[in-house]
């Protein structure tokens, strides 16, 4: 029987009183509630506070470069489509520079669960505008105030047709725990959208602020997979934020196209090296 502490207690490097530790408490806590043992589990990560999750879990795990959590997620999907997979990544790490990445795997949809540690700031290199960072807010390098307008990464998965959507809070574990378990269990890509305050730089979206504000939806009011509804739901921000699943759409995974994976995972299979043999042959 799986447990907690097989995944282990180790010495952070995040703020006292980061968002990241009930992140991390979800990640686990879901897992156990899940009965996935940590050499089932792969997290993949970028660069970035948030992406040192893996340091920090007793399982499989990737460490990789900036914006680039989600190519070797996919890739470890694939090799070996029997393990959960779960890409842990920033607001910054995901939509800044890692945007291109997560366009273009809301379109092959594999079957992965991306969390987005949402605190819109760069918290790592110390205080940065961040892509969802609020208009106005002022940081050591936009001392004018941010005036970009900030993305809203649920409205962007929804009208790219990700096949799942959600939205969770720090200050809310157990909720935040359970949208973890369903974004795992649903197959094909899951995007968890977490607000994260960061206590150290960004001292507009605080706990307070967020919890003055966030609300769960016990029921979206909606088929979750009617994408103009939900597209409308995404686009409440301000007085009342929703928290929930806000869009569903079970539709064929990237890993549902492959016939080679039918047989089993990749990395079973033994490796046919009679037609490259005979390519190298004919260059001799």
């Amino acid at each position: 029987m799986v447990s907690i502490e097989d995944y282990g207690n180790f010495e952070t490097a995040w703020c006292p009183g980061c968002g990241n530790f009930a992140i991390l408490k979800s990640i686990k806590q879901a897992l156990v509630n899940l009965g996935r043992s940590p050499h089932e589990v792969l997290v993949a990560s970028g660069i970035g506070q948030s992406s040192k999750t893996p340091h920090y879990l007793n399982c499989n795990g990737f460490n990789g470069l900036h914006g680039r959590s989600l190519p070797p997620a996919t890739g470890a999907k694939i090799a070996n489509h029997e393990l959960t997979v779960i890409a842990v990544t920033g607001d910054g790490d995901c939509y800044g520079e890692g945007g291109n990445h997560f366009l273009h795997t809301v379109r092959r949809n594999p079957d992965i669960t991306m969390i987005v540690h949402d605190n819109q700031i760069y918290g790592l290199t110390k205080g940065q505008a961040s892509p969802t960072s609020e208009i106005g807010m002022k940081t050591k390098v936009q001392t004018h105030g941010v005036f970009n307008m900030p993305l809203n990464p649920l409205s962007l998965a929804i009208s790219l047709d990700c096949s799942f959507v959600a939205r969770g809070y720090a200050g809310k574990v157990s909720h935040l725990t359970s949208l973890i378990e369903k974004a795992i269990e649903h197959k094909g890509l899951s995007l968890v959208d977490v607000l994260q305050p960061c206590v150290s730089f960004n001292k507009l979206n605080t706990f307070k602020w967020y919890s003055e504000r966030v609300y769960e939806m016990d029921d979206a009011g909606y088929e979750l997979n009617d994408r103009v509804k939900a597209f409308e739901k995404s686009m409440e921000w301000g007085e009342k934020i929703p928290l929930g699943v806000f869009y569903v759409n079970e539709k064929p995974c990237f890993d549902d196209y492959l016939d080679v994976l039918k047989s089993g995972p990749l990395y079973k299979n033994p490796p046919a090296t009679e037609k490259v043999n005979e390519l190298i042959d004919g260059f001799i």
